[in-house]
């Protein structure tokens, strides 16, 4: 598929124009609901990376997250806590390397924590590399065992590219989600080494220009009856910032449209990553409790309220068809994602 099938025309470049810049108001007007506990970037390098994210009681991910992305390369992590109770900012708070802005506002009102980060990108991240996360996503990619993100980012600038896309790839135990063994600070893919490996499926969206990937377990699992409603895996969480930029829904869809240009297309051949997906430890009862006391998460339908109760019934999501998972290298065979002429 040609990367200029599907342009919205003048009318449509127009609306985006304006949405984007809606969406940029929004985060001005956003930024008073964060407030600086630690802001620790004045003396950051201008060639930094950054990793943003807001969290809210991630206390069991957060030790082996940072871990993860420091030994990727990157150089500070720029966080909002949206009213932890289990020690999460003060943890954060703690970690020489990270920035933390504390907020009680709605997460759902805020976009999804998408309005008080965009003021941060804005502010700190414009023309540096920004990996904007959630605490149970880590990002692999091709040989990132042996080439750092530095590496990544400067092949990036010489291909003159300006985002990295990857996949959201559910991981899962063998057995009953809650019985699973866990610590705080081990590596969460030895806990959750499973995966659906084969049945996703994409389609062109002709307004944003970016390919929407379905599919996973949780498609097998809770809405094999309507797939339409399973979860969206593609993501563009890597971008060389700009402050005009702007995230529509999550890292799903980002403004302008020419930054979804980060997955295969027909006759294309273009270096992906995955997205591993921790959703699935111990506690995901106790988080699913929580998501349909609070109601903050934008998944809020009739359909994902029932998602939640089974997730609190320690469902098991394994079965015969499921791929362990072990490397890098196995993922892109399998082409969940590509190396392309990152060679």
């Amino acid at each position: 598929m040609s990367r200029a099938k599907g342009l919205p025309g003048l009318w449509g470049a127009y609306r985006l124009r304006w949405k984007r810049r809606r969406f940029l108001f929004r985060v001005w007007r956003k930024r008073k609901q964060i407030k600086a506990v630690h802001d620790r970037t004045s003396k950051l390098s201008s060639d930094a990376i950054f990793v943003f994210s807001t969290v809210r009681n991630e206390m069991l991910r957060l030790p082996y997250f940072l871990k993860h992305y420091r030994a990727l390369g990157v150089d500070h992590f720029l966080i909002v806590d949206n009213g932890s109770d289990d020690g999460t900012a003060e943890f954060l708070a703690a970690q020489a390397d990270v920035s933390l802005w504390t907020t009680k506002h709605s997460y759902r009102l805020a976009r999804f924590g998408v309005d008080w980060l965009g003021w941060l990108q804005a502010k700190h991240g414009h023309n540096r590399w920004c990996l904007t996360v959630d605490a149970d996503e880590l990002l692999i990619y091709p040989d990132y065992q042996s080439r750092d993100l530095k590496a990544l980012t400067a092949w990036l600038d010489q291909q003159n590219l300006t985002s990295f896309g990857a996949l959201l790839l559910d991981l899962y135990p063998k057995g009953p989600l809650g019985d699973a063994n866990y610590l705080s600070g081990g590596d969460p893919t030895k806990t959750l080494c499973w995966y659906d490996a084969d049945n996703y499926r994409h389609k062109y969206h002709p307004y944003y220009g970016n390919l929407w990937i379905q599919g996973g377990v949780r498609d097998r699992m809770f809405f094999a009856a309507e797939p339409d409603r399973a979860p969206t895996l593609n993501k563009t969480p890597l971008v060389r910032w700009n402050r005009r930029f702007a995230y529509v829904s999550s890292t799903h869809q980002i403004l302008p449209r020419h930054l979804h240009d980060v997955f295969d297309f027909e006759g294309e051949s273009k270096t992906s990553g995955v997205l591993l997906y921790t959703k699935f430890l111990p506690n995901i009862g106790a988080k699913s409790s929580e998501e349909l006391e609070r109601k903050q998460h934008f998944e809020n339908s009739i359909h994902y309220t029932d998602y939640y109760r089974q997730m609190i019934e320690n469902p098991t999501l394994w079965y015969d068809g499921s791929s362990s998972y072990s490397s890098d290298q196995k993922l892109v065979e399998q082409g969940l994602m590509s190396k392309g002429s990152w060679v």
